[in-house]
């Protein structure tokens, strides 16, 4: 079953969902994981309170750009409420498979970024609360 895990992982690295530049964007944040070189920006184009486009771009390990993928799919069409509500323990669900302490960051890279495209308060409880994380995402509108 791991290797399913690993497959799936591998397939949303090799062939990311929602990967390019989305036109009309309103508004974008970069993240970056310094320890590893994991950069992405996210891109998200709002109308009416729900996200009605999403896109990425970026380069890094396998985990943070399938976890960039999985997270993109998981809000598009969402209400911005529903997706500022997403939690580290949700993404870690998407990627299905055992994260070590090491690789945390990776993993948890597009939910800082998204939760810095959203402008949401970081909890203690999510990965934000990490300053070297909380500085490591820029948001901008678009």
């Amino acid at each position: 079953m791991d290797d399913l895990y690993r497959d799936y992982i591998l397939e949303h690295y090799r062939r990311p969902h929602n990967f390019g530049v989305l036109d009309n964007a309103t508004t974008t944040a970069e993240g970056a994981n310094p320890l590893c070189g994991d950069r992405i920006a996210l891109q998200l184009r709002v109308t009416d309170g729900q996200i009605a486009g999403v896109g990425f771009t970026g380069r890094g390990c396998a985990i943070s750009q399938a976890s960039t993928s999985l997270l993109t799919d998981e809000i598009k069409g969402k209400a911005v409420d529903a997706a500022t509500g997403i939690t580290a323990g949700d993404v870690l669900e998407m990627l299905g498979i055992e994260i070590s302490p090491a690789r945390m960051k990776c993993a948890l890279l597009s939910l800082v970024t998204l939760q810095g495209a959203l402008g949401a308060p970081k909890s203690a409880k999510g990965p934000a609360a990490d300053p070297a994380a909380a500085d490591a995402t820029k948001a901008t509108p678009a």
